[in-house]
């Protein structure tokens, strides 16, 4: 009786220690201490991913990607100039072919205003060049392949399709001024008419 008395006190003593489902079998263990550590890790990789948001007004974050060419690439080489900083999920995709050639489409009032576009993906180089040459883009775009700036720019999200969760950009576009600040923002964009809300955006 002593003995089972000593027991439940100890038992007692550990759910206040550890008031988040310590279990004192290992097979439940397995189980609820595993669950727990999961949704942590879940939580810190959550936070480890999603940058302080951006807003209007804020200094552009600097970044140094290469371009299809392999040649580095930084907003400081655009300094005086506006800057249509786009980025797509994948090259050669249907919605990102289609924002893609609508800019390529509208580059002649985009150059009026006084501005240079940039496209951002995951992809590499050589799938940059051949993106490029099939459709014709007048434009740089830049390969993010370790996904930095994408999550600098709080692009880099957690996605699902077909019920598969997965992370991936989210199509967004900045538009930068002249200064390097934060003229306009457009997160989840919606592909139609995308191209004349930039252009609008450029010329306020």
């Amino acid at each position: 009786m002593l003995k089972k008395a000593v027991q439940q006190g100890r038992s007692e003593r550990r759910a206040e220690a550890y008031p988040l489902g310590y279990v004192e079998d290992l097979s439940d263990a397995r189980t609820t201490q595993a669950d727990f550590f999961s949704i942590l890790l879940s939580d810190q990789k959550r936070n480890e991913l999603m940058a302080k948001e951006l807003t209007i007004g804020d200094q552009a974050p600097a970044l140094s990607l290469p371009d299809q060419s392999g040649e580095p690439v930084s907003l400081k080489d655009f300094t005086g100039k506006q800057v249509v900083l786009y980025f797509y999920p994948k090259d050669d995709t249907p919605g990102c072919t289609k924002e893609s050639c609508d800019f390529r489409d509208s580059i002649t009032p985009i150059k009026k205003a006084g501005a240079v576009v940039l496209g951002v993906s995951f992809d590499g180089q050589e799938s940059h060049q051949k993106f490029i040459k099939k459709f014709t883009l007048p434009f740089t775009l830049l390969s993010d392949e370790d996904k930095a700036v994408a999550k600098t720019y709080g692009v880099y999200k957690e996605k699902s399709m077909y019920g598969r969760k997965y992370w991936g950009i989210e199509r967004s576009t900045f538009v930068i001024d002249q200064a390097g600040k934060l003229k306009a923002i457009f997160r989840k964009v919606k592909v139609d008419g995308h191209a004349d809300d930039v252009i609008a955006a450029l010329k306020a």
